[in-house]
């Protein structure tokens, strides 16, 4: 199974870390974001990744190489603009090819075990799987419900929810039909939910959303103790 990092953004809400800094690069913990992500895809038994880049991307093209350090081999999706997150996946889907891939988002640090999406298989009905995390105290509602068999739900206003990690299995399926160009996921997510197609499961082990400096120096904190 391929996995493909999400680090093409600009990371605006990271200014001005980001102004000579990609996001994916920044360090916690004494390494950089992506490095993480990497190290556990490897572990996972993961060995081919595509990284999207576009801000900056010569640094991460220039720190991350040819993957081998991991255990990996990287090709890279270059976007002359950032193209969103489904943008994003649909220029790369070239290289992805037709079996089901992992996604994760370059901007989160979590302890999820990769390799449980490795093994898992997408039923008939399901074109994408979503791991759903507690809603973060900047994002309290929530995105999604998650119902008992598995399916990924639209949360009512005024209804408590889960978050979504930015950490999925999607089948190349799940993006037919989409345009080229800039387009966000959560359009697409609607859909398969209003389809049907739509699965996920709950992580209650660590995870964050490092969206803000603060954020980043608190994980950096917390990582060093």
């Amino acid at each position: 199974m391929k996995a493909m990092i999400l680090a093409a953004g600009v990371g605006e809400r990271m200014r001005p870390l980001t102004e000579r800094t990609p996001k994916p690069l920044l360090h916690v913990g004494g390494r950089p974001l992506i490095e993480y992500h990497l190290r556990r895809l490897g572990t996972a038994g993961f060995e081919q990744v595509v990284i999207n880049v576009s801000h900056l991307a010569g640094q991460i093209e220039q720190y991350c190489g040819d993957g081998s350090r991991w255990g990996l081999s990287i090709t890279y999706s270059r976007e002359t603009e950032p193209l969103e997150t489904a943008g994003g996946i649909g220029q790369a889907l070239p290289v992805l090819g037709t079996a089901p891939f992992l996604v994760v988002n370059g901007d989160v640090w979590s302890d999820y075990p990769f390799g449980r999406l490795a093994q898992y298989s997408l039923s008939e009905k399901e074109r994408a799987h979503l791991v759903l995390v507690d809603s973060p105290p900047q994002h309290a509602q929530g995105d999604f419900l998650l119902q008992e068999a598995g399916r990924v739900a639209v949360r009512p206003d005024g209804v408590t929810g889960l978050t979504y990690a930015g950490i999925g299995l999607y089948s190349a399926a799940f993006f037919d039909g989409m345009s080229a160009g800039k387009l966000a996921l959560r359009p697409l997510l609607d859909a398969a939910i209003e389809a049907g197609t739509l699965g996920g499961e709950y992580y209650a082990g660590r995870w964050e959303d490092v969206g803000t400096p603060e954020r980043l120096q608190a994980l950096n904190e917390a990582l060093q103790q």
